[in-house]
């Protein structure tokens, strides 16, 4: 995303509105600011953000306020709040969507229709980011419902890739899957690194050398995943020689009570909460 090409694009569309400049917000606002988009369009709506947010603001350019301005609408408003507050954030907004508007929501598990209740007929997107965003390296599935444009549908893709690719998926219904996977995933992935570490421990490895055999290897794995073009499978096989150890490990992981049952429960889990959180 060039510099150029944001300024005319968020120009003609109206400010971005980002509510709320947590841990996913800023890293998206980060992203944003990093990637040529100017300060100048962009208002945080936030009562307390930290202090480096703050300063990240503030050196930007953009603006900062505890509430939505009376009389501004934006042209892309992101919601970036826990789903349990959206209630109350919600209603607030109303005046700032007009007939241009996208609203986007990070929020898990909270639907378009709930939007709607607050927020009256809008163009929305349902977006489930991850923690990587934080450094550049997540993955977002969004869901695009009738009333985006394709002009807004790609403005949005613009302003979620800044951290990583985006998936757009064919119904909301798959958001609540997306969560599971890859939204909740990077949770999965540090705690298979607690495990290795403390299975590592078990063997005798004293237990800092063991935290930080295991971190490098799935950190290193991750990045190897990342540049190889062999799939998941292709390199799991490129490692593991006949008869060798890590047959014998892959023999207890792979067995039919092992990785992949465990992983079709969390994950169902996972999903099931999701769609709690639609209320």
């Amino acid at each position: 995303m060039t510099s150029d090409h944001s300024a005319s694009a968020f120009s003609s569309s109206g400010p971005i509105m980002l509510v709320g400049a947590g841990n996913m917000g800023g890293a998206l606002l980060t992203g944003w600011l990093k990637n040529g988009v100017p300060g100048s369009s962009v208002i945080v709506v936030d009562p307390n953000p930290s202090e480096p947010m703050r300063k990240m603001i503030a050196d930007a350019g953009a603006s900062h306020v505890t509430e939505a301005p009376a009389g501004m609408v934006a042209g892309v408003l992101f919601i970036a709040v826990k789903p349990q507050i959206m209630d109350a954030v919600l209603p607030p907004l109303k005046a700032a969507v007009g007939d241009n508007t996208v609203v986007v929501s990070i929020a898990a598990g909270k639907t378009i229709a709930a939007l709607k209740t607050h927020l009256g007929e809008i163009a929305a997107v349902r977006a489930m980011p991850n923690t990587p965003a934080m450094v550049g390296r997540g993955v977002t599935g969004a869901f695009a419902n009738a009333g985006v444009t394709e002009r807004q549908r790609q403005l949005v893709q613009a302003l979620l890739k800044v951290s990583g690719p985006v998936e757009w998926v064919p119904g909301e219904e798959d958001i609540d899957s997306v969560t599971a996977v890859s939204g909740s995933g990077p949770a999965y992935v540090f705690y298979l690194v607690e495990c290795m570490a403390e299975a590592g421990r078990k063997l005798g490895l004293q237990a800092d050398l063991a935290m930080r055999l295991a971190r490098e290897t799935v950190a290193g794995a991750g990045e190897l995943l990342h540049q190889s073009p062999d799939d998941a499978s292709r390199l799991r096989q490129n490692v593991t020689s006949p008869g060798g150890t890590t047959a014998a490990a892959l023999g207890v992981l792979m067995s039919e009570d092992g990785m992949q049952p465990l992983f079709d429960a969390a994950l169902e889990a996972a999903r099931k909460r999701a769609q709690e959180l639609a209320g």
